[in-house]
């Protein structure tokens, strides 16, 4: 009976990532969804990488959490000019923090 089945609490979290190319008038749009953690940065890399010949943005209204490493990233690519579409406020702040001077 189905009641009689034990209940299994997962002791992990797969952190959940997606990336979707979506091009108009020479503008590559990467949207990232959900958690951008360190692990995920080799993928979010190839996918910059393999637009840089054009206009590359990359929307963040559906990016849940990031980690240090990943305000870094973000920094490092618009630096080189990758524009960052609605960039989460808390995310935005951390890059200000982050560009300061010690």
């Amino acid at each position: 009976m189905a009641n009689d089945l034990p209940f299994v609490v997962p002791t992990f979290v797969i952190p959940m990532l997606k990336i979707t190319r979506v091009t108009d008038a020479g503008t590559t749009t990467l949207i990232v969804s959900g958690r951008i953690q360190a692990e995920q940065l080799s993928d979010l890399r190839r996918s910059i990488e393999a637009e840089r010949t054009g206009d590359v943005v990359l929307d963040l209204s559906e990016v849940s959490l990031v980690d240090g490493a990943v305000v870094r990233f973000l920094l490092h690519y618009e630096m080189q000019g990758i524009r960052l579409a609605h960039c989460p406020a808390y995310v935005r702040e951390w890059m200000v923090r982050e560009k300061r001077p010690p």
